[in-house]
């Protein structure tokens, strides 16, 4: 029999496209179409860029997109995808 406690969390799992909590599968509504298929990576590139350009207003486009590559880099389902390679 197990027991909880105060102290204990869920965890919810991440998107594998974009890393946002979801609560089952592999991507979120955000990162698929609406038959559940993950957009192309120019797609979520240019969405990720765009979102990222609103969180850091003063940043330059290069800049936005140099950050959004090395997230992408960690995230499963881009790390090994062509455009990010070094």
């Amino acid at each position: 029999m197990s027991t909880t406690t105060q102290n204990d969390h869920v965890h919810a799992a991440a998107c594998e496209s974009c890393g946002m909590p979801i609560e089952s599968g592999r991507y979120c509504q955000y990162c698929t179409d609406e038959t559940g298929a993950l957009h192309s990576f120019d797609e979520r590139f240019e969405r990720m860029v765009s979102w990222q350009e609103r969180r850091s207003p003063g940043a330059t486009r290069a800049e936005v997109e140099a950050q959004t590559r090395a997230y992408m880099a960690t995230m499963p389902a881009w790390r090994d995808h062509p455009s990010l390679a070094q």
